[in-house]
């Protein structure tokens, strides 16, 4: 592709597309960060976004015409961009992440809840049984009366208890299921999370650092090239168009040349003085020689002679 004469359109592009892309993310997670000024956001933010670019193709195409302070300050001034561009892709990804978490870690926080509670009832329930037990064995064999009276004051509260952790149970199982389903939208940060042994957002945030590191510097980078083709293509250009003049020119001359033999040829030269004109040609016919008799009545004027001043003695 780096053949064709059409790649600087893809490098066009490709910078145009990823340095749009840059920029809506940035400015939506700018206008979410200070969303008490929404729209004020939105308008800086863009602007900045193209003086950014224009700023990163001035510095390339004018770096040698203009002083150090523009060098220094245009420059430090499209870096700082930068790491704003990539402030705002991170809030706009940290948003997005927490957006498709919220609803997961809710019901995660619900089913851990549930999980404590369970057991707090199975431990009553233990408590309870094993207070019963007691209370009955320090009783006489033959107080049966009063282990039934026991056994029904205790009944009860084992039973509420049980149905307390039937109704939970049913609660926690709606949750995992619940679970399932919420959590196939971050079903590989989970999955990543455990083999790197970490949490979810430790990895959601190197992911997140990793994006921004290549996003908008890579969309800079492509912009500075798209310019250096286009100065390239337009020095091609006019090295091809110098060279056709020149070929052009060059085949004027041989048809000159041409033409010129052809009238050599005509008029029975054997071409050895081709630097001849027709005008020349003319003027040697009427050229006499000068010891050749003249008729009388010849109208031609009459011949030069060379004199000792001038050279030529009109007769």
């Amino acid at each position: 592709m780096e053949n064709s004469k059409y790649f600087y359109i893809w490098i066009g592009l490709s910078a145009l597309f990823i340095a749009g892309s840059a920029a809506a993310f940035s400015v939506y997670g700018l206008a979410k960060l200070f969303s008490g000024a929404f729209i004020s956001v939105v308008i800086m933010a863009s602007a900045l976004e193209l003086g950014k670019l224009v700023t990163a193709s001035f510095l390339y195409r004018y770096w040698n015409m203009i002083n150090w302070f523009q060098k220094v300050y245009m420059t430090i001034a499209t870096i700082v961009l930068i790491f704003i561009t990539s402030a705002g892709i991170f809030g706009y990804l940290s948003n997005a992440y927490q957006g498709a978490t919220l609803e997961f870690e809710k019901q995660s926080t619900e089913l851990l809840t549930i999980e404590e509670r369970i057991e707090q009832l199975e431990e009553d329930k233990f408590f309870l049984k094993e207070e019963l037990e007691v209370a009955i064995s320090e009783l006489p064999d033959n107080y049966i009366t009063a282990k039934r009276k026991l056994r029904e004051d205790y009944n009860p509260q084992i039973l509420q208890i049980n149905n307390e952790l039937l109704d939970y149970k049913k609660t926690r199982a709606d949750l995992e299921i619940g679970l399932v389903s919420t959590g196939v939208d971050v079903g590989p940060a989970i999955y990543l999370a455990r083999t790197f042994g970490t949490d979810i957002d430790t990895v959601v945030k190197f992911f997140i650092f990793i994006l921004i590191f290549v996003f908008d510097p890579l969309a800079v980078m492509l912009v500075i090239a798209y310019n250096q083709a286009l100065i390239d293509r337009n020095k091609l250009s006019h090295d091809d168009r110098g060279a056709n003049r020149k070929d052009a020119s060059q085949d004027i001359l041989i048809e000159e040349d041409t033409e010129r033999m052809d009238i050599i040829g005509q008029n029975g030269n054997d071409g050895l003085h081709y630097d001849v004109t027709d005008q020349d040609l003319i003027n040697d016919e009427d050229v006499e020689e000068p010891n050749e008799p003249r008729e009388e009545n010849d109208p031609r004027p009459p011949l030069k002679e060379p004199s000792a001043k001038s050279g030529i003695r009109i007769q």
